[in-house]
């Protein structure tokens, strides 16, 4: 595609086979998108990105002296950034307009919704790409990837990778659309067949300022121009927020999904069992469907209803028998990271790990466990929001027996003045609940990993939240390899622990 006909006009003609906003990325032919940024500006890199093979630039008019230096085209537009979206869908063919495209937004839950939908989808026969937190994936296949964002890819990664979706045969696009995502235009240029709200919690507070500007990029989601239909949470008060704002515009074709109140899709029965797994009777849209999900807690629950009903809103024509099918589709779904059994085997403690990082997902991910005495391990990241680093420990402390804190990922912050934040809140909830639950400073993560397998009893759980499926540790400027998951059970074999047979 020509300059030309991507901007109507330029200074001098070039064809261009891509974009991107990174110059260590840049590939033959790519527009180079230099933004502002808060050190550098990307123009200070136009050079670069020319070697590279950049055929032209785009920045804004702080920009324009270093680009120009860079021998190639420029263009210059206030916000280059509001332009680089529609600018990756015309590059990259308008991919999303060629495959169904479903959308899950929300604090917590949106990894497990979108693997849930892939589970239910690949029952139909559906053809399906995955874009998330944990990575890219294709009918289920991981996809190798450089990743450069998290959660939700910036608007020229992601339309290139949905381009090579479709083209791979995809029918179908799931994706998370993060509240980062929302404010800075990376999902533009695309209109949702079908947007969910899992959930609200505090979260991100660093980057939105405060809980009001937080839930208006979440509902930012659900606007004729980004979305036709939606499927809401109504167990949430912000769910119902919502729901009544949409429900009084009319823009827009809203389902409600809820474990107990009247709703469009709500279970009616919901049944544990030993394996973590759990038997669901549930009414969707008036059809009675029973299943399993191999996943435990009533916000998994949550999960699965909103994902079934995101199927059955957006192919209208399912029959009961198809519906059936998709709900038993969620069965043998697993997720790295979230709510994953470790299993240690005969006479070991029940081992969860999961992604819980913020007050909500810490309480749901603990009561989600059962009526056993709870273990858990919890830290909370540097260089992010401190306020809700208390408010954790507090939740550790209601929901669990004994609360070992730990680091997370420090970043560029003093590990043990995160821990005091923690222990403080934990501590505070103890007294002022004349709770009973054991708070201890477990030091770093291996050592409280150690730690807490020590005081585990047979039966007991052990929950190791706030990391998930991350594989490294961010410290003082390095990341260090880390697993959560392969740390339980190395120190559960230095302690003499047996493997599962």
């Amino acid at each position: 595609m020509s300059l030309a006909q991507l901007f109507g006009s330029a200074p001098r003609d070039a064809e261009v086979s891509g974009i991107t906003l990174d110059s260590r990325l840049v590939a033959p032919g790519d527009l180079y998108v230099a933004l502002p940024g808060a050190r550098h500006h990307g123009a200070e890199f136009a050079a670069a990105a020319v070697a590279a093979g950049a055929v032209a630039i785009l920045t804004n008019p702080a920009g324009r002296p270093l680009a120009e230096t860079a021998g190639v085209p420029v263009v210059i537009r206030d916000d280059p950034r509001a332009a680089m979206a529609s600018l990756a869908a015309e590059i990259y063919g308008r991919p999303a307009e060629a495959m169904t495209m479903f959308a899950v937004t929300g604090t917590n839950g949106k990894t497990t919704t979108t693997y849930l939908l892939e589970a239910a989808l690949l029952a139909l026969g559906h053809h399906t790409g995955l874009v998330g937190t944990i990575g890219y994936r294709l009918d289920g296949a991981v996809l190798a990837a450089a990743r450069t964002t998290v959660t939700t890819p910036e608007s020229p990664e992601l339309q290139a990778l949905l381009g090579y979706l479709h083209e791979q045969g995809a029918d179908a696009a799931l994706m998370e659309v993060s509240s980062h995502a929302l404010v800075l235009g990376r999902a533009d240029a695309i209109t949702f067949d079908v947007a969910a709200f899992t959930n609200f919690g505090r979260d991100h507070l660093d980057f939105h300022g405060d809980e009001e500007s937080y839930f208006a990029a979440k509902a930012s989601l659900f606007t004729p121009e980004r979305a036709r239909r939606a499927v809401i949470n109504i167990d949430d008060p912000r769910g119902r927020q919502l729901v009544d704002r949409l429900q009084a515009t009319g823009e827009l074709t809203v389902k409600t999904m809820s474990l107990s109140d009247p709703a469009d899709y709500r279970a009616t029965e919901l049944r544990s069992g030993d394996d973590g797994r759990t038997a669901v009777s549930a009414v969707l849209a008036g059809r009675a469907v029973d299943f399993w999900l191999g996943l435990p807690g009533d916000f998994n629950v949550r999960n699965a209803l909103t994902a079934l009903a995101m199927v059955d809103l957006v192919y209208g024509d399912l029959t009961h028998a198809e519906l059936s099918r998709a709900a038993t589709g969620l069965g043998g779904a697993s997720i790295p990271g979230r709510m994953e059994r470790v299993d240690l085997g005969a006479g070991a403690p029940l081992v969860y790990v999961d992604f819980a990082h913020t007050p909500q997902a810490v309480a749901a991910a603990l009561a989600a466990t059962g009526e056993r005495r709870r273990i858990v391990v919890l830290g909370c990241g540097g260089d992010r929001d401190r306020r809700k680093r208390r408010p954790m420990g507090a939740a550790a402390a209601a929901g669990a027996d004994v609360v070992v804190v730990t680091d997370d990922n420090p970043r560029s912050e003093d590990p043990s003045a995160i821990r005091a934040e923690i222990v403080a809140g934990a501590a505070e909830a103890v007294r002022t609940g004349r709770l009973s639950t054991q708070v201890l400073d477990g030091g770093d993560r291996r050592s409280a990993i150690r730690q807490a397998l020590e005081l585990a009893r047979p039966g007991d759980v052990v929950a190791v939240l706030g990391k998930g499926h991350e594989d490294g540790q961010e410290l003082a400027g390095q990341v260090l390899r880390f697993s959560d998951a392969d740390t339980v059970r190395e120190q559960w074999r230095r302690r003499g622990g047996m493997g599962p047979s």
